[in-house]
């Protein structure tokens, strides 16, 4: 045979935190923060906002840099991932039991992905996060201070990144990619309005609402969703490389 030999893998880059982790609150039983020294990073923001591009761009640039990564999102719990999903195919959930599902599949991710990958020293890299849940709690009525105790559970990540982009844009770009609305997604429980389209509008703007008061408890860093892909993801990797070299970020 002919032809180049394969280039050797490139080794895992652990860079461990220069600070212990911590929890927003309760935290899990038994866990030791100062041993989770991996890096946590949550790309957040509405269905057609570039969030899973991104994630995959970065993890592609992640691990040609020798980081080793673990990727985590909404409706991935192999608990309960396929019961959520099939409950909300009948659109009678009550807000309580929905709420309690997505809490339930972010705890069995919470302890059998994101902890052992911080353990391990790896990048975490999460499509969306506890924000979107609450937002989309906050939204439905729920009591904030229930909420911010039901996900006192949850690991500080080391950074945020909201991908805003307006309703009206969005709305194009879910039609463009999936020619359809979804129901939850258009906040169709709310009774906002009959026409899914308009509900649709309401709805995320409420949604960009929640974002914006929650921008100023946890400190997104709100990254303009608009641009296009390649300047969005460049802008990701500054920031990311900074939190890694322990560099305040701009």
């Amino acid at each position: 045979m002919t032809g180049k030999p394969a280039s050797p893998r490139r080794p895992y880059v652990i860079v461990p935190r220069r600070t212990p982790h911590r929890f927003y609150g309760h935290g899990i039983p038994g866990v030791q923060p100062e041993k989770l020294i991996g890096h946590l990073i949550v790309i957040e923001g509405a269905d057609g906002s570039g969030r899973s591009t991104q994630i995959r761009l970065l993890v592609d640039w992640l691990e040609s840099c020798g980081h080793s990564t673990v990727q985590v999102g909404l409706k991935r719990s192999r608990l309960v991932s396929e019961e959520l999903e099939r409950a909300q195919q009948g659109n009678i959930l009550s807000h309580t039991t929905l709420s309690l599902f997505y809490a339930t599949d972010f705890a069995d991710q919470l302890e059998n992905q994101i902890l052992p990958g911080l353990r391990a020293g790896q990048m975490v890299l999460a499509d969306r996060y506890i924000y979107t849940l609450m937002a989309r709690d906050l939204v439905r009525g729920m009591d904030e201070a229930w909420l911010r105790n039901l996900y006192g559970m949850a690991v500080v990540p080391d950074a945020v990144f909201y991908l805003n982009v307006a309703p009206e844009e969005l709305v194009q770009r879910t039609f463009a990619k999936y020619a359809a609305l979804d129901y939850w997604e258009s906040g169709m429980d709310l009774g906002l309005s009959r026409d899914m389209f308009d509900s649709f509008l309401k709805y995320q703007t409420l949604m960009a609402e929640q974002f914006r008061r929650l921008q100023k408890i946890y400190g997104f860093h709100i990254i303009d969703g608009h641009r296009p892909i390649e300047v969005i993801n460049a802008e990701l990797r500054r920031k990311i490389q900074a939190v890694l070299s322990g560099r305040p970020l701009k």
